[in-house]
C-alpha cells in the first residue's frame, strides 16, 4: 500500500460551529488575553470534550485529505511505500495547516501571524495524528502492500484515522484547557 494514513489535523474546534452572536461584545483577538484566551470565556481546565472532538475533527479533515492525496499520487508515479508515506505525511501536515490559516486569514489577520498562529495551534495534534495513523497501516498485516483499488486499504485507512481521532482527542482536550492548540485560534473567530 504506497500510502499513508494520516488524517488528523483536529483543531479543536473553537470558532467552527460557533454562531457570531455569541461572541459579541468581544473588541477583538487584543481583548482575548492571557491563558484564557476568550476573556475568561474558558479558563484553563475548562476545554469540553465537544470541543476537543470538534479540533480533532478539524485537523483529521486536513490530514485525511493530504494522506490520501500523498497516496494517490504516490502510487500513479510508482513510488515505493516510504516515498509515498513521506510524500502523504507532508501533504497531511500542509492540508492541515492550510485549513486552520484560511479561517484565520478570512478574519484579516496577516500571513505571517495567521501562520505562526496554525503552527502553535495545530503541530502537535497533526504530529500524534500521524503517528497513531501511520503506525496503524505501517503494522496491519498486508496494508502497506494494498492498493488504492483493494478494500483493505481504504478498510484499514479508516481505522487509522478513527484510532488517530480517539487518542488525539483528549491531547487536543489538554492543549485547549491550556490556553493552547485550537484555544489560540479562537480568538480570532468572530
Amino acid at each position: 500500500m504506497q500510502h499513508d494514513a494520516h488524517a488528523r489535523h483536529d483543531h479543536d474546534g473553537h470558532g467552527h460551529g460557533h454562531g457570531h452572536g455569541e461572541h459579541e461584545g468581544h473588541a477583538g483577538p487584543a481583548s482575548h488575553s492571557g491563558p484564557e484566551g476568550h476573556g475568561g470565556h474558558h479558563s484553563p481546565g475548562e476545554a469540553s470534550w465537544s470541543m476537543a472532538a470538534k479540533a480533532t475533527l478539524h485537523c483529521l479533515t486536513g490530514c485525511a485529505i493530504g494522506e490520501i492525496l500523498g497516496m494517490v499520487v504516490g502510487t500513479a508515479l510508482g513510488w515505493g511505500n516510504v516515498e509515498t508515506m513521506i510524500l502523504a505525511i507532508i501533504l497531511a501536515f500542509f492540508f492541515g495547516y492550510a485549513l486552520t490559516l484560511r479561517g484565520i486569514l478570512s478574519a484579516g489577520v496577516a500571513f505571517r501571524t495567521a501562520f505562526k498562529v496554525a503552527l502553535a495551534a495545530d503541530t502537535l495534534s497533526i504530529a500524534v495524528m500521524e503517528i497513531i495513523d501511520n503506525g496503524v497501516i505501517a503494522l496491519w498485516p498486508g496494508a502497506m502492500d494494498a492498493h488504492l483499488s483493494d478494500a483493505v486499504f481504504w478498510l484499514v485507512l479508516a481505522l487509522a484515522l478513527a484510532a488517530a481521532f480517539v487518542i488525539t482527542t483528549p491531547v487536543n482536550k489538554w492543549m485547549i484547557g491550556r490556553g493552547k492548540g485550537h484555544a489560540v485560534v479562537h480568538q480570532y473567530h468572530h
